[in-house]
């Protein structure tokens, strides 16, 4: 494959790094990137969008990521827009992804208690004439008090419930980066099944594939923006009368970290490509995964270390993109998870 954008997506990266450039408030950038048509990228003609690739949305993501921005846009495209175009039949689409181009919010609940990703998932879902009833309860959700449906993993497969349905309860869980975050209790609450339900276990699957491609697309980003603000840093910060990226041990430390931002580059690259291309994507995701939960905070830790002191005020930008890496590692579940995972691919070959 090719890890170079093309030129749609260098287009695209390019209009929303001038927007996410320009230092707005959240709900301002949010409302630039719809008026921008950054978010209505993969929906398809009919409700307004480009109609374009899953690779051409998450570069959004990504770029989100480079810039430390706290928007909706991994819950709304990552964990929203793609799962729903790849699971939902023409009607369910113009009913769910109506007003997203205009900044209308998503989400999902992906894990369980003590559950990350779930896969067997305990919530229940009950089929009627009038939808899916679903009783359950969920943790990690981003964006649960603004988004207009929440996709659901349940054992009749994803069900996408309203936010304000009834039997819906949602508790605010506190995150590192200060995002709002809940758990979502589920008690009856009415929502629209996607797609026929003939496979569940695949339509979770497809769920999570998604999410894991946006988490990659977002990661790699954030990664690579602390690094270049690290570096730029270290050029400018003087010490001894030179700057600091001079010395020695500087050098080889913000230089372990851009290995660990390339190489997380290529697999989350590889993963998105699988992805957007129907391949199977499974072994790469889980890898990417893996390397997200294990490396990105100690990369981020090491960048902080080469700021000093102002590494660890909460004002300076850095304190996002570290929290952020938090947020998502915890996310994902860990990185003794994740590699529980790899090892059981590895041990089925």
């Amino acid at each position: 494959m090719d890890f170079a954008r093309d030129e749609t997506q260098e287009d695209v990266a390019s209009v929303a790094a001038d927007l996410l450039g320009r230092e707005l408030g959240a709900d301002d950038l949010w409302a630039a990137l719809a008026d921008a048509d950054l978010l209505s990228l993969a929906l398809p003609e009919r409700l307004g969008g480009s109609g374009l690739g899953a690779a051409d949305a998450l570069t959004v993501l990504t770029e989100v990521g480079r810039a430390g921005a706290l928007v909706p846009a991994l819950a709304t495209v990552g964990f929203g827009v793609l799962p729903v175009l790849a699971l939902a039949d023409d009607a369910q689409q113009d009913a769910l992804l109506h007003g997203v181009g205009s900044g209308a919010v998503l989400t999902a609940a992906l894990s369980e208690p003590g559950r990350p990703f779930v896969t067997d998932p305990a919530a229940t879902g009950t089929v009627s004439d009038d939808g899916v009833a679903v009783t359950g309860s969920f943790v990690a959700v981003p964006y649960a008090d603004r988004a207009r449906h929440i996709l659901v993993p349940t054992t009749v497969g994803v069900v996408a419930v309203p936010s304000d349905a009834d039997g819906v309860t949602l508790v605010a869980s506190p995150t590192s980066v200060g995002t709002p975050e809940f758990s979502v209790r589920l008690a009856g609450a009415a929502g629209i099944r996607l797609g026929a339900g003939t496979d569940p276990a695949a339509d979770i699957a497809t769920l999570h594939r998604f999410a894991l491609a946006a988490i990659a697309a977002l990661s790699d980003g954030l990664l690579t923006g602390a690094t270049v603000l690290t570096a730029k840093h270290v050029s400018e910060r003087h010490q001894f009368g030179k700057p600091l990226a001079a010395f020695q041990a500087v050098a080889q430390q913000i230089a372990d970290v851009y290995v660990t931002a390339r190489t997380l580059h290529v697999a989350a690259t590889a993963s998105i490509w699988r992805v957007s291309e129907g391949l199977d994507a499974a072994d790469d995701l889980d890898v990417t995964a893996y390397w997200i939960a294990e490396e990105l905070l100690p990369a981020m830790r090491v960048l902080h270390h080469l700021h000093g002191g102002i590494g660890v005020d909460e004002t300076y930008p850095l304190h996002r993109y570290s929290s952020t890496a938090k947020d998502l590692t915890r996310l994902l579940g860990g990185a003794s998870y994740r590699l529980d995972l790899v090892g059981a691919r590895c041990s089925s070959i």
